[in-house]
């Protein structure tokens, strides 16, 4: 399956991850099965937030009740490994539910899409989605595909 997302989006990810290069950063994707429409950043409330990530409670709540007055869906969320690649790691397949959101990984200058599923192909938990700009490359990276790292 191919994921879009826009260029903005995707360079803001890019962006946010490199100026945080000691602390994973985290958020919300906002959007359709197969689009995501807006990017949310959230406070990485994790006691050790170098190398793992929990996104705000009170912001994916705030999030779901927009949602449920006619915003935009809660597809998944975002995480950057501000130290290893793009990719889940064995922490994020154990910390993952088979739920079928998607997880964008941002780490060594990329972003790479899963969906996490039970018997993924990653880890067990996470199969590869391309993820593809819905309007041209974004200008911090060309598009990248989750499929090198299957």
């Amino acid at each position: 399956m191919t994921l879009t997302i826009s260029s903005e989006a995707l360079d803001f990810l890019l962006i946010t991850a490199a100026a945080s290069p000691d602390r994973e950063v985290c958020g919300l994707l906002l959007g359709e099965e197969d689009r995501i429409v807006a990017v949310v950043p959230c406070a990485n409330v994790s006691p050790e937030p170098w190398h793992r990530f929990e996104i705000d409670p009170a912001a994916l709540i705030a999030a779901h009740r927009v949602s449920r007055g006619g915003g935009p869906a809660v597809i998944g969320h975002y995480h950057s490994h501000p130290t290893g690649l793009a990719e889940p790691s064995p922490r994020d397949a154990a910390d993952a539910a088979p739920d079928g959101t998607i997880w964008l990984i941002v780490g060594a200058g990329a972003v790479t899409a899963w969906r996490a599923v039970a018997a993924g192909r990653r880890h067990g938990r996470f199969d590869p989605l391309t993820l593809a700009c819905a309007d041209g490359p974004p200008t911090a990276k060309r598009e990248t595909s989750s499929r090198d790292f299957a």
